[in-house]
């Protein structure tokens, strides 16, 4: 249910987006789309692991020209379904990010980050002017060379690349972002990442808005066993971010930190906004949670007609 009501809110945010553009813009754009759409599909469903990058090249060349227009902010690229489009709630901007899968069992991200970028200045002791603009980044992989992926911080030239899934504005100063990395052979990760700007408008990815005991992080990252599911979702209702309590398959001590055997343990923690804070909650009772069915009235069964009345 809530899948229908997600993919229904893109589909009437597609349309009022492109209901901004003209119609010579809305064609203008639909070729290109239809060039790009060539090229994605090369990029996703080849079988070469070596032909999926060659025309990975071409699409970030093409992809990186079109967005440069103003007017692609505008326009939603319905049809490349393997790429990740997240607008923020705001609209301030646009976050676009995917990645390849390589032999080795590792992903390769991409990406580019479209942004109304407002400038504050300071004219004089007591003014300020503030100015608007657009800007395009492209987003540049360098989780490779990251050993402390919890505490690091950068800019869209050094992007710890990831695949965005969510994006929660909860607060005048940051962005949160939800996103999946499919690591390797033995392990994949989630995050909670962090998007804020400055106040000259450049972004930057990674904050300290973290109150977890034990953490002094700028962004959470969650490891377990390739072959399981983790649950990280943000809850509109409760306004918390709910994810699985991981933990080792086994008792045995010697499996603490192999990440490769850790999964969901059935319990769920949360962390919740307080003071600017992302304040963490261990053992949470999701079963509060009502289901929309849950109101729905169970049938009388003295005014239901049969489907099949016996001779």
């Amino acid at each position: 249910m809530r899948l229908l009501s997600t993919i229904g809110f893109f589909i009437a945010f597609s349309i009022s987006v492109c209901a901004q553009l003209s119609e010579s813009d809305l064609k203008y754009f639909k070729e290109l789309e239809d060039s790009l759409k060539k090229q994605h599909d090369r990029v996703f469903y080849s079988k070469k692991e070596s032909n999926r990058f060659e025309a990975n090249k071409q699409f970030l060349v093409a992809l990186g020209t079109i967005l440069k227009d103003e007017k692609s902010m505008l326009y939603p690229f319905d049809s490349l379904t393997d790429v990740s489009r997240l607008y923020s709630p705001d609209q301030k901007f646009r976050i676009i990010t995917w990645n390849i899968f390589k032999e080795d069992g590792t992903h390769a991200f991409f990406g580019f980050l479209q942004v109304n970028t407002v400038k504050t200045e300071k004219k004089g002791l007591f003014k300020k002017t503030t100015t608007t603009q657009y800007e395009v980044y492209p987003l540049l992989d360098k989780s490779g060379t990251v050993k402390t992926p919890e505490n690091y911080v950068a800019d869209p030239s050094k992007w710890f690349g990831m695949l965005y899934y969510d994006i929660i504005k909860s607060d005048d100063e940051f962005y949160t972002l939800l996103g999946w990395d499919g690591n390797d052979k033995l392990t994949q990760r989630k995050f909670i990442d962090i998007l804020y700007f400055k106040p000259d408008g450049a972004p930057v990815f990674g904050k300290d808005v973290f109150k977890i005991p034990g953490k002094f992080a700028k962004r959470v990252m969650f490891e377990y066993a390739g072959e399981v599911a983790m649950s990280l979702k943000y809850n509109q209702s409760r306004k918390q971010i709910i994810f699985s309590h991981l933990a080792p398959n086994s008792l045995d001590p010697t499996l603490e930190g192999q990440y490769q055997y850790y999964g969901p343990d059935g319990s769920f923690d949360a962390l919740y906004m307080k003071k600017g804070k992302w304040t963490y909650e261990p053992a949470i009772d999701i079963r509060k949670d009502k289901d929309n069915r849950d109101n729905v009235k169970k049938p009388d069964p003295n005014k239901q007609t049969p489907i099949y009345k016996p001779k």
